[in-house]
């Protein structure tokens, strides 16, 4: 398959019902309005292919970025490769996968640590998602790694920019439901930091209460590890 023929693809399954919707959460670049189901379809048919996966990054199309973001192979995104794709980003949508396709290359701790620094909104948030991947998936971070990242987005969650803090405050829950100490320390700075203010524009979500969140999220875990003994 081309990426001209899969992008004409897209193109048929696009609806204007997910245009719109799309387009309130913050998609403003060129996009068809493909439903994830279809996206999801889409990549457990072509599965891995990295020469595909840059040409549709390289169209612009929102669709076209979301599914390259499914079927790159993490081993060929080089550090060069991931800081050119995360220049594009300009929605939070497009973010959120890029994110999880970043957790999964060799280089995520660096990504992250370099990308939770930048003073561009959509790169920093990026790396914080990024930040959240890791902390639920990558059983090497050290506590005190993780511990010193707490402190961080207690002292800074406030003065960032908007998706910025909902970034930082969803690594706040990803690291508070790794393990107890992480908990116990999450829930503290919780507590201090307070509210966390986030404009979510003409949509109806909601940005979580962290301490709620990571509670709720732990009594889960250990009843699921109840009900396996």
């Amino acid at each position: 398959m081309t990426p001209t023929d899969l992008l004409r693809e897209l193109e048929s399954l696009g609806t204007e019902q997910n245009r719109k919707i799309y387009a309130r959460h913050g998609v403003n670049a060129h996009q068809f309005g493909v439903s994830y189901a279809e996206l999801y379809k889409l990549q457990k048919r072509i599965k891995t292919d990295q020469v595909l996966a840059e040409a549709l990054w390289s169209s612009g199309n929102h669709d076209a970025r979301i599914l390259a973001t499914l079927i790159a192979d993490p081993a060929a995104m080089t550090a060069r490769k991931l800081d050119a794709w995360v220049n594009d980003l300009d929605d939070d949508v497009l973010g959120g996968m890029f994110a999880k396709l970043v957790g999964n290359t060799s280089t995520a701790r660096q990504r992250a640590d370099q990308w939770i620094k930048s003073r561009t909104e959509w790169i920093a948030a990026c790396g914080w998602n990024v930040l959240a991947h890791l902390a639920m998936n990558d059983p090497g971070l050290e506590d005190e790694e993780l511990a010193a990242r707490i402190d961080a987005i207690e002292a800074h969650i406030h003065e960032r920019p908007n998706r910025v803090r909902h970034a930082m405050n969803g690594a706040l829950i990803a690291i508070g439901v790794r393990n107890s100490i992480l908990e116990k320390r999450a829930l503290a700075a919780a507590k201090r930091i307070g509210k966390v203010e986030v404009d979510h524009g003409a949509t109806n979500c909601k940005t979580p209460d962290a301490a709620a969140y990571i509670r709720k999220t732990v009594e889960h875990q250990r009843k699921k590890s109840a009900s396996r003994r």
